[in-house]
């Protein structure tokens, strides 16, 4: 079995698709912390697990980051930093260790129901790795700790770790995957902000690939 960290987002619903393309039996796991953007994440996560027709785990960890500076955290009522990622000298929506976080618990969660991959879409955004938890290094890292710790039971897999969202969305539509089921907005509006760094990120991936999305 293997199991996939799903948001509802462009890269966890492409990984989703190729975990599915490894094997027929997949868990998706969902994550909730009291996110900007929670309720529109969480309907686009549970529109893609329907569409696979996979079972979908949800997981509350609102008390864990209660503390984070995170202009993501709803309760810093913080102005979300807009524009490009390429352009921005210090993103506000860095939640600290959040994939750490995630990823752990997923080992724990796969130890449990059986399953001997996760699936972990972070991508490199076209400046680079944006957050310090998506990058290369810390997938290594964090990879060999899921090994270590499940008795090599268990193992990480970051496919798009060196690719840019928008060969995500071109392995993605060789997959079929329903991409206007899936949501990319940390303000959390419908329809999307439209100015948030992942919604360019996510409207210049699907122009990239002619596609005419939000």
């Amino acid at each position: 079995m293997k199991m996939v960290l799903l948001s509802g987002g462009v890269d966890s619903s492409t990984a989703l698709a190729l975990a599915l393309k490894k094997d027929p039996n997949v868990l998706a796991v969902s994550f909730t912390y009291n996110q900007s953007h929670e309720k529109m994440e969480m309907k686009a996560a549970q529109d893609i697990a329907d569409y696979y027709q996979v079972k979908r785990l949800v997981i509350d960890l609102a008390t864990i980051f209660k503390g984070s500076h995170s202009s993501l955290n709803r309760a810093n009522h913080m102005a979300i930093t807009e524009g490009d990622y390429a352009k921005q000298e210090s993103p506000n929506t860095e939640v600290e260790f959040r994939n750490g976080v995630f990823i752990a618990i997923l080992a724990s969660l796969a130890k449990q129901y059986g399953a001997d991959e996760i699936f972990f879409g972070a991508h490199q955004d076209d400046s680079g790795t944006i957050y310090p938890d998506c990058s290369p290094e810390f997938i290594q890292a964090m990879d060999l700790a899921v090994q270590l710790g499940t008795g090599h039971q268990v193992s990480l897999s970051a496919p798009f770790k060196q690719v840019t969202k928008a060969t995500i969305v071109k392995i993605g539509l060789e997959l079929g995957v329903p991409y206007a089921l899936t949501y990319s907005c940390y303000e959390g509006t419908n329809p999307p902000c439209g100015k948030c760094g992942t919604c360019i990120d996510r409207r210049k991936a699907f122009q990239a690939n002619g596609l005419d999305l939000l």
